[in-house]
């Protein structure tokens, strides 16, 4: 019993001992991601979902050949699952096949070539739930995205955080003609940096 007086006291000292510094807090802003919103193309200040919408890294799914192949319900690599959520800090990352008016983007740190600037591209697919039922074809787009890196010491705790800067997006044309994203808009309030997530970076509009 005495020994476990003892335990209790050192650790309720090691507790009163910890400094502020030592625990990364919940709500310590960290790397950010992508935020983009949609826009209708007619009503240029309304937002409008975007049709049974997909997105997902480019070549992030695999068949058991290697084979790049789009991704299904059962599909592992969907990391998040879209809650219906209209607040930013709950937008996801990764969605399959829903109506949505706004998304959130992680991007790469580094580069394997070690390029100053980054890319990485984004696969949207709208009316995906035509190509699930076979009734018809889904709408593909590729998104890419360039930035370099600009890392930002935050505490002991929580290390560094990323900001992107030089931001620059843009559809990849080459895809087809048949395309649904008709402007990409980068905010002019962010001039071309992503340091947070509490505004909106890129509007899209279709």
């Amino acid at each position: 019993m005495k020994n476990l007086k003892y335990i209790v006291l050192l650790i309720a000292i090691s507790f009163i001992n910890c400094e502020r510094d030592d625990i990364c807090a919940y709500t310590t802003s960290t790397t950010p991601r992508l935020i983009i919103e949609f826009y209708d193309t007619d009503n240029p200040d309304d937002l409008k979902d975007v049709p049974r919408l997909t997105v997902y890294g480019e070549g992030i799914f695999t068949d058991e050949d290697g084979i790049t192949t789009e991704p299904t319900e059962s599909s592992d690599s969907i990391v998040e699952v879209y809650d219906e959520s209209d607040t930013i800090d709950d937008a996801p990352s990764y969605v399959f096949n829903v109506n949505t008016d706004i998304i959130a983007l992680p991007l790469k740190l580094t580069d394997d070539l070690g390029n100053n600037f980054i890319t990485t591209r984004f696969i949207l697919e709208k009316d995906t739930n035509l190509r699930i039922d076979g009734s018809g074809e889904s709408n593909i787009d590729i998104l890419e995205i360039r930035y370099s890196t600009d890392f930002v010491y935050v505490s002991r705790a929580c290390g560094y955080k990323s900001t992107f800067i030089n931001l620059g997006v843009s559809r990849d044309s080459t895809l087809d003609d048949d395309t649904w994203i008709r402007n990409i808009i980068i905010e002019e309030s962010i001039e071309s940096t992503v340091e947070n997530e509490n505004t909106t970076h890129v509007r899209i509009y279709h």
